[in-house]
């Protein structure tokens, strides 16, 4: 958020994956150590199983050509099955070959388990299949004992450390309404920079299958906390599951998640159209970590989140409600050596010879892609076009080779464009004894591919967008096997071009310059062409899946700490607080109740006159402070006009406000004279009120207000409120708010991520250049930036507070931010190995009652202190205890005052 250039991608090239795998052992040792557990599984979520099912004792119901396509060879073509037929027959699906390989290797260091949907359940009759609901309990539990029993093709039969397959099972109507409906017809568009009206062939409506994708993640979240053991790690795969993240972590809440989005993100311009915009991203925000293949996928979701849902960034991630999520990048690769020794099998050498005999004396260039309208196959087309045009010493030498395989959506429209636009080219540049292009619209096999790749003097891969292209990976290594070095011509818009930018990078709606690339790569020198393919090739060999995987696993490790992002803090255990609230008031000691205002007694909201309390909050207030045992502060920022409006009929409640003003003729006499304060309003008599962040208190029974700054340098509020203006000038919708004791400067109104980089760009000049040579500390908080004096924070009030009612047995304090840290930090009273505490005079105290205060022994125990945080229970904290908002903070003081009989 700070920089808006793409950081250098491969930086560190040569790493190994020996050096990753001895990085997690090094982690998971230290994690160990300090009694952190760890199961050693890691739990990979995908949309369906590396494994096609064919249920052979029922007979199937006619259906299309399942999605995406399968090869069932081992499938029975009879469909009546014999005796010693297996009730299951089991056959590798293919697709994401990439991840699964990746997934794989990891099976060396750590137990897996593969959670997905079961795909459709096929019949022994060819293109048929069998409704899930006729699929009993008796032949689902077969299919998770053929599941155990099942090893892919290439796996080593001697390896005993198989994969675990988890089968999902989804209503037919549910599984394809995600699938086929909300994903690919709204999500996968909407990544790809298309909306859903742009791909749909009949009335196109964005929410229609949502339910849908609501269930399927529901069922996944049901399945993960069945399997689910303490300790494990969980990476959820791609768009199709983006709301598992939080469903999980609400059934599991110390769970340590990360999310690995293979699909391009786009800006926030494009994703704010989808209506279930907020859904979708608080649904991946219940992840720890949100891993995408670049940095400029990360960067446009940072930006999403901070744009479309008001959420705030931090150096550790994404902050919403305290739960931090980390966003990283980390490209996926290829299994660089499963590749180089399929390239090298006895059948592609015949394959290639053929070709190069076929197309003899000209040169070749290959392109492969699914017939998909993102994959710009018509815009290639049209610039080889460009190149005839262009360069016409090319008619007659030079041929396109064009293979496009069935999308999973097929589109008839499209692939009448492409066989026209193919006819037309032909037409108009070849002749009899010369085709320029020769398209082939089939799924090839992998020995026709790899010859293909072989063969060719130039790839030539322009997708309009793409997250990961395993083509380009593979024509690099192809390249390298057959020693040919033949370049490479990648789209700009595609995951891997600046992970991979020694090749020829396009614009592929730019017809001419893809042209130009073309001409250039075909007329190469030699040197160049092997020094590109020497750094291409360093590339897609060293950052294979394998090490994709590894990264994954470290990086999830690594947000795995006693202080990280993983630790969990307790929700308030009611019984205990009950019990030690009866307890003092049996024996007779002080309660004393401390509130922070916005965020703990009040929801957040974005006007803040509009943040006032409910009827509940009054009455916890007004029933808690009628205790003559009890003590209840309210120690806020906000001004003491708008607490005296909504909380100055309760005279037993104290403030700590941003007191602005009190009445001309209620001013105390020794008040300083100038306008802010003879303008000021007093609240109600007996109200203690607290300024300021501890600047200015008052106490119950008194009119005058405590001014603890008048002994300190406030000469720097002015260098403070220059520097301020600085920022407001530059920033549209920024304000400044001066109090006695602190100044602020508010960017709510502005442009997020502007004000947010001006926030971060003004506090770095305060650090810098005045906090060092003045007494002051700059505080960052929702949406402003704050200078206050060292000496006054809402920690020194409460050890104020502490220090003159040492009697008290009972302290709940309660609060929601950065500056609520500092009464927590102000009630860490007790040492380990210790139950009694004396306290010297705070600050608070010697600056106004003079330097010969004496210490004061507290009557408090340890287990009466309930420090609580509101919000996620992930957010880092000096807190004990949390719950997760204001209204449960009234629920537990309403508990109290009620007797607790309910818990009790």
């Amino acid at each position: 958020m700070d920089s808006f250039s793409e950081p250098y991608t491969r930086q560190g090239d040569d790493i190994s994956l020996d050096a990753v795998r001895a990085d997690i052992r090094s982690l998971e040792q230290q994690l160990r150590d300090s009694n952190i557990p760890l199961s050693g599984r890691v739990l990979h979520i995908c949309h369906y199983l590396p494994v096609t099912a064919t249920l052979n004792t029922r007979a199937g119901v006619l259906s299309p050509p399942p999605t995406p396509p399968i090869t069932p060879a081992d499938a029975s073509a009879d469909p009546s099955p014999k005796s010693d037929t297996p009730i299951w027959t089991l056959a590798p699906r293919y697709g994401h070959a990439a991840m699964i390989s990746g997934i794989q290797s990891l099976s060396t260091t750590h137990e897996q388990l593969i959670i997905g949907w079961t795909g459709d359940i096929l019949s022994p009759t060819q293109n048929e299949h069998i409704s899930t609901d006729t699929v009993g309990l008796k032949d689902r539990a077969a299919l998770d004992e053929a599941l155990a029993a099942y090893q892919p093709k290439e796996s080593d039969p001697d390896d005993d450390r198989k994969i675990t397959y988890v089968p999902v099972w989804l209503d037919d109507k549910v599984a394809h309404g995600h699938y086929d409906g909300y994903c690919k017809q709204t999500l996968w568009p909407l990544f790809h920079y298309l909306l859903w009206q742009d791909v749909a062939t009949e009335y196109a409506s964005a929410d229609s299958h949502y339910p849908y994708y609501e269930s399927a993640n529901a069922a996944f979240a049901r399945k993960i906390a069945e399997v689910y053991r303490p300790g494990d790690l969980i990476w959820v795969h791609d768009y199709h599951l983006l709301l598992l993240p939080r469903l999980v972590r609400e059934a599991i809440p110390d769970v340590v998640l990360g999310l690995f989005v293979h699909t391009p993100f786009p800006s926030s311009e494009i994703f704010r159209c989808l209506p279930r915009r907020k859904e979708i991203l608080d649904g991946m925000l219940g992840a720890n970590l949100i891993c995408f293949q670049t940095y400029s996928y990360s960067r446009h979701f940072t930006s999403t989140c901070v744009r479309v849902c008001g959420y705030e960034t931090t150096p550790r991630g994404i902050d919403v409600e305290g739960h931090v999520t980390s966003v990283m990048h980390c490209p996926v690769g290829v299994d660089a050596e499963r590749v180089g020794r399929d390239i090298k099998r006895p059948g592609i050498q015949p394959k290639l010879e053929a070709l190069r005999t076929l197309y003899e004396g000209k040169k070749i260039i290959v392109g492969r892609d699914k017939l998909d309208i993102v994959k710009g196959v018509l815009q290639k087309l049209r610039a080889f076009e460009k190149l005839l045009q262009d360069y016409p010493e090319w008619i007659g030498n030079v041929v396109m080779i064009q293979v496009t395989s069935p999308a999973l959506t097929d589109s008839p429209k499209l692939e009448r464009i492409v066989s026209e636009l193919v006819a037309h080219i032909n037409g108009e540049y070849g002749s009899l004894d010369f085709i320029p292009v020769h398209h082939y619209h089939q799924t090839l096999k992998k020995d026709e591919f790899y010859a293909l790749l072989s063969v060719a003097d130039l790839a030539v891969i322009t997708p309009l967008r793409d997250g990961m292209n395993t083509t380009s990976m593979e024509f690099v290594i192809a390249q390298g096997e057959q020693g040919k070095n033949s370049p490479l011509v990648l789209s700009e818009f595609m995951g891997i071009s600046k992970h991979m930018d020694d090749a020829l990078l396009v614009n592929p709606w730019n017809l001419g310059d893809v042209a130009a690339a073309i001409n250039r790569g075909l007329l190469m020198s030699p040197a160049e062409k092997a020094q590109r393919q020497a750094k291409l090739y360093k590339v897609v060999t060293t950052h294979t899946s394998h090490t994709w995987a590894a990264v994954l696993v470290k990086m999830l490790l690594g947000l795995v700490d006693g202080q990280g992002q993983a630790r969990m803090t307790p929700y308030i255990p009611k019984e205990e607080l009950c019990a030690a609230y009866e307890r003092a008031g049996r024996e007779g000691g002080r309660r004393l109740f401390l509130f922070d205002y916005d965020g703990t007694l009040a929801p957040i909201v974005k006007t803040p006159s509009m943040a006032i309390p409910s009827p509940s909050t009054l009455e916890a207030l007004e029933r808690l402070s009628a205790d003559p045992r009890n003590l209840v502060y309210i120690i806020s920022g906000r001004d003491g006009a708008f607490l005296e409006q909504h909380l100055g009929h309760l005279k037993n409640v104290g403030f700590r406000c941003a007191l602005p003003s009190c009445p001309r003729s209620l001013t105390p006499p020794f008040l300083p004279a100038h306008a802010a304060f003879r303008d000021a309003r007093l609240t109600r008599f007996g109200l203690v009120c607290s300024a300021e962040h501890g600047g200015f208190v008052r106490m119950p029974g008194s009119t005058e207000w405590v001014n603890f700054t008048e002994n300190l340098d406030m000469e720097w509020m002015g260098e403070v409120a220059e520097i301020f203006r600085y920022y407001t000038e530059r920033t549209t919708g920024s304000h400044i708010e001066t109090k006695k004791s602190s100044i602020t400067w508010h960017y709510r109104g502005s442009d997020p991520e502007w004000g947010q980089f001006q926030c971060r760009q003004c506090q770095d000049l305060l650090e810098n250049n005045l906090a060092h040579k003045r007494p002051i500390e700059v505080l960052v908080g929702k949406k402003n930036l704050e200078v206050r004096p060292i000496a006054v924070n809402k920690g020194e009030i409460v050890k104020r507070i502490l220090y003159q009612n040492p009697d008290a047995q009972f302290v709940f304090c309660a609060g929601d931010d950065k500056t609520d840290e500092d009464m927590f930090r102000a009630l860490l009273l007790f040492p380990p190995g210790t139950t009694e505490v004396t306290m010297p005079a705070p600050l608070s105290v010697t600056l106004v009652d003079g330097q010969d205060a004496p210490p004061v022994k507290l009557a408090i125990r340890p287990d009466a202190v309930f420090t609580t945080a509101v919000g996620h229970s992930s957010k880092r904290t000096l807190a004990s205890w949390h719950v997760t908002t204001p209204q449960e903070v009234v629920d537990h003081m309403l508990e109290l005052v009620n007797g607790c009989k309910s818990n009790l």
